[in-house]
């Protein structure tokens, strides 16, 4: 052998990959019992809580990231398990995935345990060190390993079959799981009164639905292409990813928080406890814009592998 096995290390990641993807399995489907706490009748119920409300919409958010960890982590446990090379591409994939979305969303994930969980102050500052090891230790320690020799011998030896998604260049791969994150995350203002930023405006409603309707078509079809590594694809996205950051941009920067908030509708429970919250729209356009404006930069280092 001309390199060290890396075999015990995997099986350890993979071991508690499943630590994680199979516990939020089960927490996805009794997260929806918070519905019943909410509604009529139930612990935490108040006037106005329903489709449209905040906390309705933030219930309904956490239950899709467990089914979204389960999804990935279960799968890619077993991979690491066994050894399997496409692991080894899937998890250096997300991890750079993770790199480029992850600071906006660690905030995100910071603010609904707050919102949504009683926090004692130290569990609070825990929960803050952790999100931000989450997102720039962790990684950037598992991607030097991923990309070490070792590894990839390991896997290589482990396992000689040949998978197609190796054969996808790496900003390939992360332009399409970046693609399919966004598709997901579309479907969260559709909670929130259909909410869109259009060109300085903001968009309600049936209006606002059928143009996140469109914007989460759009992205499908450019996923498709990008597998394909279609030039037309390439355009298509650049085209879309600039028009998408500069409409948010443009909305949120010159909105205020206030007429955000008198603009969702929420019930007044609610509006009090938001109103509160020290922010405005630029703080908005900020987190939004950061991971838009990296992700045009991965499309545009990404140029080269489009035919």
């Amino acid at each position: 052998m001309d390199h060290r096995d890396r075999t015990l290390i995997l099986a350890g990641i993979g071991v508690l990959l499943l630590l994680v993807g199979i516990p939020a399995a089960f927490l996805g489907p009794v997260e929806l019992y918070c519905f019943y706490l909410f509604s009529e009748g139930g612990r935490f119920h108040y006037e106005g809580f329903g489709f449209g409300s905040f906390m309705f919409g933030n219930i309904a958010s956490q239950i899709i990231g467990y089914y979204l960890i389960a999804m990935l982590f279960i799968p890619l446990g077993y991979g690491h398990l066994k050894t399997r090379r496409w692991a080894r591409t899937l998890s250096l994939t997300l991890l750079w995935t993770w790199l480029v979305v992850g600071a906006p969303l660690t905030v995100v994930v910071f603010f609904v345990l707050v919102a949504s969980k009683d926090l004692s102050p130290l569990a609070a500052i825990i929960a803050m060190v952790v999100l931000a090891s989450s997102y720039l230790v962790i990684p950037g320690v598992l991607i030097r390993f991923y990309q070490s020799r070792d590894v990839k011998l390991t896997c290589e030896t482990k396992d000689p079959n040949s998978y197609w998604v190796e054969k996808l260049p790496v900003p390939i791969l992360v332009l399409v799981s970046l693609y399919l994150f966004y598709a997901i995350l579309l479907h969260i203002p559709i909670l929130f009164n259909g909410i869109f930023p259009l060109f300085g405006r903001f968009v309600f409603g049936l209006r606002g639905i059928l143009l996140l309707d469109l914007a989460i078509a759009c992205l499908i079809w450019l996923t498709w292409g990008t597998i394909r590594q279609r030039t037309w694809a390439w355009w298509g996205s650049l085209v879309y990813f600039a028009s998408i950051t500069l409409s948010s941009f443009l909305t949120l920067f010159k909105s205020r928080y206030s007429d955000m908030l008198s603009m969702m509708q929420f019930p007044p429970t609610e509006i009090e406890f938001l109103d509160g919250l020290p922010v405005q729209g630029y703080h908005f356009a900020v987190l939004i814009g950061i991971p838009l404006l990296i992700t045009l930069g991965v499309l545009i280092l990404a140029k080269r592998h489009f035919k």
